[in-house]
């Protein structure tokens, strides 16, 4: 198993959910965070004062998947969350040893 983590821009949560339950994935954690990249910052006006936002709003997506489902997954979110222009994202996959289902105790792939 493994545990896939993608940074995206916030407008693209809803493509790359639906592009995820097409190749079968279910359920994912998802979490509203702020990162600085290439993207660098931008400046805006605020009653008539200009300042440097430096974080740029991003949302990170969380998902286990089997060692079968990962290059779907992948796949799915890289087009999904693409728009062509800096600052699209960064996926992450790491081993995930164990999982387990509280409700029913399944563990592993079974608690996917």
């Amino acid at each position: 198993m493994k545990m896939m983590t993608a940074i995206i821009k916030p407008f693209k949560l809803d493509d790359v959910r639906e592009a995820l339950q097409q190749v079968g994935i279910a359920g994912m954690t998802v979490e509203e965070v702020k990162g600085y990249g290439r993207q660098k910052g931008h400046t805006e006006l605020y009653r008539g004062a200009e300042y440097l936002v430096e974080f740029q709003p991003k949302v990170k997506i969380q998902i286990a998947v089997s060692d079968g489902q990962l290059d779907a997954a992948i796949d799915a979110v890289c087009k999904a969350a693409a728009t062509g222009k800096i600052g699209d994202g960064k996926i992450f996959v790491a081993p995930l040893e164990q999982g387990i289902r509280i409700r029913t105790g399944e563990t592993g792939e079974d608690a996917l």
